[in-house]
């Protein structure tokens, strides 16, 4: 089937799967350093607990059969080697039906942790690379040309995230019809970056710019993706360039690094020719028999789950970021249909007094990529992923976040839990643990100009409450890490 083949899309193809292997890297590598705390067997929510709750049908993973830590530290690890390997080229050395089975051992490994990660992993772009990861495995390798019917299932994937983004934002929060969220979002971001203090402090007018190129490219750009080239690759390149501004302004793990692969799987290599010095295209030989018949039923199944996504975007109650299927292979995507005005955080502070009192000195816990200390430039985390932070933030705007895990945190730093102590920057208490600890709540808002050069402060911060009042173990024993026998 001549039609099949799509031969102009080789690079394309290349650099789509080099992308999405090197963040299934990233994903590993975050899950093996972070899960003993989070769902490790003596974690905040346990795996075996969840396991045993909810059956296989409804969140297949590996881990149904067998849990262990040791049998999770295996499965990352060895996940994050296969896909770095993938991104040296691995999959190019092998038969086509060895490149799809590597593919799909990456997803099935991936799906295996997404779906026992809970409240860890509620994060639509865990789904998103699921359903990405899925599609590199029907896109063959250097033995067959890219087939035409993945690359549609890309660019409606793609369509769907941009779309289904602006969608949200239209649909939700009036600040972004008035043009004016930008006035909030860079300072009340889950997890500023170093140049967010920056962008905040743009002039306003430019952020009304900002949102108005912003509503251009969700909501418009995206239909240019089904137009014959140039015209997709141009959609794709502005897509792209917005997904660069947004890397720049914060950190959003790797959702716009997954959307950048996403986009340029549109590009043809006719297009990059004109600004890129390629080579000739490959010659590729007409495709297997059951490749074809493969590929071809794999799409007409995607397009039945597609029913559900597409009403999803035609809803005027527009869910974001939700899963339809136990598989996550087709998904609904959004982010920040509201935008917070203020930015709370969350400070957990220690004390060894025996009992506090108005004189006593509590002892701050310090986070490696949420706000804190004031005068601690945000840090580049994004693509990685830093799971207790982006929660922080959210037991921030709301207790009920927070109220599954929040208590056997605060138990894990009375006991100094070395795992928990792992997601921390900085341990005030390195030799013996706290007696008490508590969390209060403060209003956090950006330095001035003047201020970050007479003091460093790149924060202000006032006190609002306790998030939670002082504890001691004996309150919360029961929920301490249990590690003897």
């Amino acid at each position: 089937m001549e039609w099949f083949a799509a031969p102009d899309y080789w690079l394309a193809r290349q650099v789509f799967q080099r992308l999405i292997a090197l963040l299934y890297t990233v994903g590993f590598v975050a899950a093996a350093n972070q899960f003993r705390a989070l769902i490790g067997e003596h974690g905040m929510l346990p795996v075996p607990r969840f396991t045993a709750a909810v059956p296989f049908r409804r969140s297949p993973s590996l881990f149904h059969w067998h849990y262990s830590d040791r049998a999770f530290a295996t499965t990352a690890r060895a996940g994050a080697v296969l896909a770095a390997a993938l991104v040296a080229g691995a999959g190019e050395l092998v038969p086509l039906w060895a490149a799809m089975l590597w593919w799909a051992l990456l997803w099935a490994l991936y799906l295996s942790v997404v779906n026992v990660g809970q409240t860890w992993y509620a994060f639509g772009w865990e789904s998103l690379l699921l359903e990405a990861g899925v599609l590199a495995v029907f896109l063959g390798n250097g033995d067959v040309a890219p087939p035409v019917t993945v690359l549609w299932l890309l660019r409606w994937l793609l369509f769907r995230v941009e779309f289904g983004a602006g969608l949200i934002k239209w649909r939700g929060d009036a600040c972004w019809r008035d043009l004016t969220c930008l006035y909030y979002h860079h300072e009340t971001q889950p997890m500023p970056g170093p140049l967010s203090w920056f962008f905040h402090h743009l002039p306003k007018p430019l952020h009304r710019v900002e949102v108005a190129a912003n509503h251009t490219v969700q909501l418009l750009v995206p239909f240019a993706l089904f137009l014959p080239q140039p015209g997709a690759s141009a959609a794709a390149a502005l897509m792209t360039v917005t997904q660069l501004w947004l890397v720049l302004s914060g950190n959003f793990a790797w959702l716009n690094w997954l959307t950048i692969a996403l986009a340029l799987s549109a590009v043809d290599a006719g297009t990059a020719g004109r600004v890129l010095p390629l080579p000739d295209a490959p010659h590729y030989p007409a495709a297997p028999l059951w490749y074809e018949v493969l590929v071809l039923a794999f799409t007409a199944g995607v397009l039945v789950l597609s029913r559900r996504p597409a009403r999803n975007l035609l809803s005027p109650h527009q869910a974001m970021n939700r899963s339809y299927d136990r598989l996550h292979l087709v998904n609904s995507y959004g982010a920040f249909g509201s935008v917070t005005r203020i930015r709370h955080e969350i400070v957990l502070e220690g004390t060894d007094a025996e009992l506090p009192g108005p004189g006593t000195h509590w002892h701050a816990y310090g986070f490696r990529g949420k706000p804190g200390e004031l005068r601690r430039m945000p840090r580049q985390i994004a693509p990685y992923h830093l799971r207790l932070d982006w929660l922080m933030w959210f037991a921030a705007i709301s207790p009920s976040y927070a109220r599954p895990w929040f208590a056997p945190l605060v138990a894990r730093l009375l006991v100094n839990d070395p795992d928990t102590l792992r997601l921390l920057r900085h341990n005030p208490f390195p030799d013996t643990p706290p007696t008490f600890v508590r969390a209060r709540l403060y209003r956090y808002r950006y330095s001035s100009w003047r201020r970050l050069r007479s003091t460093g402060e790149w924060w202000q911060r006032e006190p609002l409450r306790d998030f939670l009042p002082p504890v001691t173990l004996s309150d919360v024993r029961h929920l301490a890490p249990r590690t003897g026998p």
